[in-house]
């Protein structure tokens, strides 16, 4: 007489492994949600952003209606072909936050310059900026200092290294079978 598998609570996740196209977008989905969170978290704590880390706050809301998007794709429409192509997507948003993360913190070590809108200096004007303008003097976020460090990291730094990691996964996920 056969052996029957035992239903343990850890035997179905060894053979149905969560790292798939299909299963991915939920995580990254909880990731960037988490990202976005602690992005918050940091500017209700007095760290005000710079205009490089919103942009890298888009990304993450860019993912989550991505991951959304192919939740709802596979869900509607299974097929493992769909699912690969969403989680290839998902690690390209995730590199290019890597590289836009990456290209902040050398901002921030003075490696390369920032954006104009950074420094100070006048940007784009437009004319409904000039009310502002004639209240006073504006406080510039600068995108050149970083305002936080842990273990010689900013936020900035921290990011590059999370949003490289998250692309690997995905390229890894994207690997697996559907």
């Amino acid at each position: 007489m056969p052996r029957r598998a035992s239903r343990s609570f850890a035997a179905p996740w060894r053979f149905r492994p969560w790292l798939t196209p299909r299963r991915w977008p939920l995580a990254a989905l909880g990731v960037s949600a988490l990202m976005l969170a602690a992005a918050h978290a940091f500017q209700a704590a007095g760290y005000a952003p710079c205009h490089l880390c919103l942009r890298q706050r888009e990304v993450y809301w860019s993912v989550i209606a991505l991951s959304a998007a192919a939740l709802a794709a596979n869900r509607f429409r299974p097929n493992a072909r769909q699912a690969q192509l969403f989680t290839i997507l998902i690690a390209l948003g995730f590199l290019y936050g890597a590289g836009l993360a990456a290209f902040h913190a050398g901002v921030e070590w003075k490696f390369w310059p920032g954006p104009e809108i950074c420094s100070g200096g006048a940007g784009r004007f437009q004319p409904q900026d000039l009310n502002a303008a004639l209240a006073g003097p504006q406080r510039v976020i600068r995108c050149d200092e970083a305002p936080w460090r842990l273990l010689g990291l900013s936020m900035a730094g921290y990011n590059a290294l999370i949003s490289l990691g998250l692309t690997a996964l995905s390229a890894f996920a994207a690997r697996k079978p559907a």
